[in-house]
């Protein structure tokens, strides 16, 4: 038996969702996975690791990690790998990698994990919900994780707007990124940021897309902090908003920005960034509706 497993890539935060809400996007990784003696890893195209043994590879480490969870030994496996997400630029690659460790992991070894499963080890993996339950599932993720690792998650499909990524040409880790965020927060300030945070949340299972992408770029948590780091950061969240952008944010931890947009308007939008930003890689795409898809081969 053979298996594809398909993983979409995603969004993260979207402004002030910061660790808690996640997208999923029409952006895949992509595994062709056949079981034999020993591990090899094929890779394919771009935006796959460079020089890498089976190893120190992500995804053969986190399927180990989960077969050794479940008290089992982890089979050989050949996997051709592809992907669609540049690596280190806010797209959600790590995550989901992650995922697809972890089902790869599952048919194996038979664990028959359950979404919930799926959704709790690569939360607790990640660090937090956002990435990871958005490749889980697809469509927009709001989600809480407790001490213990479970994951509680409010699932909202048919998110009907494009998004438009300004991919710049050098990478940010995620690491770099958090290292800019204070410690902490005066009370007022907190207030504030968790108030616009819950708005967001609102407008987006409301499906207000003006009010989304106002609260998308009134974020207070790490935009104002990481913004320095962002390569034209102001110049294309005022640009996207001139062509006509309901709003734009960083995606994730950046460096990558993401702007939400009507469907009507895509096309023109997209010629207009890449005419103002030749310097970015401008990609249209749309929200995941499936999550992470398996199919016998």
């Amino acid at each position: 038996m053979s298996w594809q497993i398909k993983v979409p890539g995603s969004t993260a935060n979207l402004g002030p969702g910061f660790d808690s809400i996640g997208l999923g996007l029409s952006l895949y990784l992509t595994l062709e996975a056949t079981p034999q003696t020993e591990w090899e890893f094929v890779h394919q195209g771009e935006h796959v690791p460079a020089d890498t043994t089976v190893e120190n590879h992500l995804i053969y480490q986190i399927a180990k990690q989960v077969a050794e969870r479940y008290q089992q030994a982890l089979p050989g496996c050949h996997v051709v790998m592809t992907s669609e997400l540049p690596l280190a630029r806010g797209v959600g690659s790590s995550a989901a990698a992650i995922v697809a460790g972890i089902e790869l992991a599952n048919l194996l070894c038979d664990l028959q994990l359950s979404e919930q499963d799926k959704l709790n080890i690569s939360s607790q993996i990640e660090g937090h919900p956002d990435n990871a339950t958005a490749s889980v599932l697809g469509g927009l993720t709001i989600s809480s994780m407790t001490e213990n690792g479970i994951v509680d998650t409010i699932h909202v499909q048919d998110v009907d707007a494009a998004f438009v990524l300004f991919i710049p040409d050098v990478e940010l880790k995620t690491a770099e990124a958090r290292g800019v965020l204070p410690a902490q927060l005066e009370r007022p300030y907190a207030v504030k940021a968790s108030a616009t945070a819950n708005m967001l949340a609102a407008a987006l299972i409301a499906k207000d897309y003006e009010r989304i992408g106002r609260y998308m770029e009134s974020d207070l948590f790490h935009e104002p902090f990481r913004a320095q780091l962002i390569p034209s950061y102001a110049e294309i969240r005022q640009a996207a908003k001139q062509a006509g952008a309901y709003g734009t944010a960083l995606s994730g931890a950046g460096p990558t920005l993401i702007s939400i947009i009507p469907k009507s308007s895509a096309d023109e939008f997209v010629v207009s960034m890449q005419k103002q930003f030749p310097s970015h890689r401008i990609v249209l795409t749309n929200a995941d509706c499936h999550g992470i898809v398996v199919t016998p081969l």
